[in-house]
């Protein structure tokens, strides 16, 4: 089960729901992992930023934040904290579209819940492959 929240009156793009759930089934199947409940819910940069410094001890400002409560082995219990403002932006700043920004944040976070780190420069390029390969299959509309 997804479960789309709407904090802060902040609108959850409706138009492409069916799009990034279907995406995300194919993330989960194609690297072989079963999930119970993945959590999305988009928050303003402040209350973002907030969770990065209490719960992270990070001191900046990011799109996502990647919650997993699962054992290893078991079906992924998750949630994933997304900065509807940095999404803006950052589709500015690259030129996409909202959608299609918001649809490649929420595949990075469910890489990660599939064992996709991106500490490392190596990471981060397997990162970047497999976030734009989901993106070009499902969000070619947008």
């Amino acid at each position: 089960m997804i479960e789309l929240n709407n904090t802060y009156d902040l609108e959850f793009p409706k138009s492409v729901e069916d799009v990034y759930k279907t995406g995300i089934d194919a993330i989960m199947n194609d690297h072989k992992k079963k999930y119970t409940l993945i959590t999305i819910t988009l928050l303003t940069d402040e209350a973002l930023l907030e969770i990065n410094q209490n719960f992270l001890n990070h001191d900046y400002y990011t799109d996502i934040i990647t919650f997993s409560y699962s054992e290893e082995n078991e079906p992924i219990e998750a949630e994933l904290f997304i900065s509807s403002e940095m999404v803006a932006s950052n589709a500015k700043k690259y030129n996409v579209t909202y959608h299609k920004e918001l649809l490649r944040v929420i595949f990075h976070g469910c890489l990660h819940l599939c064992g996709f780190n991106d500490t490392t420069e190596e990471e981060r390029k397997e990162m970047k492959r497999e976030e734009n390969f989901y993106v070009m299959k499902f969000a070619m509309k947008y």
